[in-house]
């Protein structure tokens, strides 16, 4: 049996670089993203020593050419592809949607969702022939709204019904949205560094605290049963947004 071939996208770093390294160690090629070429280039090398392929595609994944060299790469080098991990995503801007920037509003959503319809476009036709995996990366924010966060909250939910249409328009695959939980990532960071003077007060202390006393998830952790739904979740849960912690989901490990 051939080995099955993953496509990641924000994979230099955080929750994208461990999940490639994961899958690396499971035995999966890959084709992953993200825009810094030097740091997505040191992942892929991270996973080669795994006896894989790993082929690092840099570019900006909110332009549409980028996911299509992506599945290009796919194509030629493997001629399949099982699972697709949209995980690049952004938080910025930060800010009550009374003081909306639309143009930092429209880079958001052209991240977090449209690059997510883009590489579905083109990874689509082999996904079919392989009965395929598609895993978005979302949020508690997609079902909870906080204040501040008003374009990545409303861009999280529509990728979570993005995947419910996926679901029922493709029923040969099986597309998840995934609830990460709180991770030690860049994200993280910039909430406690841009977050003071912006959110509530209530809200980026609860943020500030999740850091100072270690309750943030190393992306290592949540790597692991990220990988297992994108290799190994059944279809009966196409459709559905699932907490990386769900026992169902945890039960996969041992598969």
């Amino acid at each position: 049996m051939s080995p099955q071939v993953m496509l990641i996208t924000g994979a230099s770093r955080g929750l994208g670089a461990a999940t490639a390294r994961e899958a690396a160690r499971q035995g999966v090629h890959l084709v992953i993203n993200a825009r810094n070429a030097a740091k997505l280039e040191a992942v892929a090398s991270a996973c080669r020593e795994h006896g894989v392929q790993a082929i690092a595609i840099a570019g900006d994944i909110s332009e549409p050419e980028t996911a299509r060299r992506m599945v290009q790469a796919a194509s030629e080098a493997f001629g399949r592809i099982d699972a697709v991990i949209h995980n690049a995503g952004v938080l910025s801007p930060i800010a009550p949607i009374a003081q909306a920037d639309l143009a930092a509003w429209e880079t958001n959503w052209r991240i977090n969702l449209l690059a997510a319809v883009a590489l579905l476009k083109e990874s689509l036709p082999l996904l079919r022939e392989t009965r395929g995996r598609v895993v978005m990366i979302s949020s508690g924010a997609a079902s909870y709204p906080y204040p501040t966060w008003g374009a990545y909250c409303v861009s999280k939910a529509a990728l979570n019904h993005l995947t419910a249409v996926l679901a029922v328009e493709e029923p040969a695959i099986t597309a998840i949205a995934l609830r990460p939980g709180v991770v030690d990532t860049a994200m993280q960071a910039q909430i406690r560094e841009q977050g003071a003077d912006v959110m509530p007060p209530e809200l980026y202390e609860k943020f500030r605290t999740f850091f100072e006393q270690g309750q943030l998830q190393p992306p290592e952790a949540v790597a692991r049963p990220l990988v297992a739904v994108a290799l190994r979740a059944p279809h009966a849960w196409s459709g559905q947004f699932i907490n990386y912690a769900d026992p169902k989901v945890q039960a996969l490990l041992g598969a």
